[in-house]
């Protein structure tokens, strides 16, 4: 017999059982699925990461539905139990669902939602501080003053990197990626080169504009190039952010060989998914080259750190807060709310996952959808007109 599991209970005579596996930012979320006779247990155990034996108990003999965490690992186990409890909906509070076996929640019907469109411009402005940081050795400064250190100016104390009029590389050009190099090219006036399988033709358009308004200023135009390749990015960019999404074909993305066809005093960011690093390969690239430095969100071992890359100063790392403002996360589980909530009335896929909007409007009613359902097609639910 499973172990209880500590939980708090909101309208606990509500029609629908819906189990949220952690606690989440904000209360919309809360009061949208209590308006609509919801019974909502929230997990309350001193856990950061639930074990499948965990979710079992919390979801019981009877659950409608199930919120849960990127950290999880919602398998043939978890969906078949929540099958069994009558549960016809999970979402992770995530864009990614790598979490995920989608093949064994549509074997037993479960639809999966996660949260797109409401991270975007958060990821890329955390992206964007790892890529000031690390140029400008922000925390080897930080630490060297607390540690008291500092006893007066020096001309050789913290020379980082300048990123005006530098080239900035971004390996995915979605919507993540798009964002970020924008911020690069307005705000420092950056050049870019990306590489990506499909086009950016909006990104390519900002850039033209933003280099004929600068040419017509009079100082330095910007420019844009697409790479035919991968390779051709690392080796012609100063600063190099990554944003693919993790595959089979992603996965060591950047290894030992092309670390070495990276610039010496290049800089390299991740906010996207741990794996597409060898992490191995780069701390030996660090320790080798000094003056190459990280900034890190994502690890390929979450929670874990390979050996050695905490000690070193070229590398910052921070513990996957890409999308920690307020704003996002009180979104993400809003949306995650509203997918189970969906599924569980009835309600049709919205049209379009990354037009958010309507359901974040505190000051209106969310639309009767389900704002993203990964395996909608593959269920055959019926998509939204509106």
């Amino acid at each position: 017999m499973a172990k209880p599991v500590s939980i708090e209970v909101w309208n606990p005579n509500g029609k629908y059982r819906v189990i949220s596996t952690k606690s989440m930012p904000g209360t919309r979320w809360i009061n949208l699925l209590i308006q609509n006779d919801c019974r909502l247990e929230i997990c309350t155990e001193k856990k950061t990461i639930l074990s499948v034996e965990d979710i079992i108990a919390l979801i019981g003999s009877k659950c409608d539905g199930v919120i849960g965490q990127l950290t999880e690992d919602w398998g043939e186990e978890l969906f078949s139990a929540l099958s069994r409890a009558g549960g016809k909906a999970f979402s992770n509070m995530a864009v990614g669902y790598n979490n995920v076996n989608v093949d064994a929640a549509n074997k037993y019907g479960v639809a999966v939602g996660n949260t797109p469109g409401v991270l975007t411009e958060t990821t890329a402005e955390l992206a964007a501080s790892l890529t000031l940081a690390a140029a400008r050795r922000i925390v080897e400064a930080d630490e060297f003053m607390r540690a008291g250190l500092y006893d007066g100016w020096l001309p050789h104390l913290f020379v980082g990197n300048l990123l005006k009029g530098q080239t900035v590389g971004v390996i995915g050009a979605g919507r993540i990626g798009s964002a970020y190099a924008r911020m690069m090219v307005e705000g420092f006036k950056m050049n870019l080169i990306y590489f990506d399988l499909y086009q950016s033709t909006r990104l390519e358009k900002f850039v033209t504009a933003y280099g004929a308004f600068l040419k017509a200023s009079g100082e330095t135009p910007v420019t844009w190039k697409r790479a035919s390749t991968m390779d051709e990015v690392l080796q012609e960019a100063d600063i190099i952010s990554l944003h693919p999404v993790l595959d089979k074909t992603t996965y060591h993305l950047v290894n030992k060989e092309r670390l070495a066809k990276m610039k010496k005093e290049a800089i390299l960011i991740n906010c996207s998914r741990g794996p597409v690093i060898d992490e191995a390969a780069l701390v030996e690239h660090l320790k080798e080259n000094p003056l190459f430095r990280v900034g890190l969100d994502v690890f390929e071992d979450e929670p874990y750190m390979k050996p050695g890359l905490a000690e070193l100063k070229n590398a910052i790392v921070v513990p996957h807060i890409a999308s920690a403002s307020k704003w996002t996360r009180e979104g993400m589980a809003t949306l995650a709310a509203l997918n189970v909530l969906g599924k569980i009335k009835g309600y049709p896929v919205w049209f379009d996952a990354n037009r958010v909007e309507p359901f974040l409007n505190e000051n209106a009613q969310p639309p009767a959808a389900c704002p993203s359902i990964v395996n909608a097609k593959a269920l055959g639910l019926p998509s939204s007109k509106l």
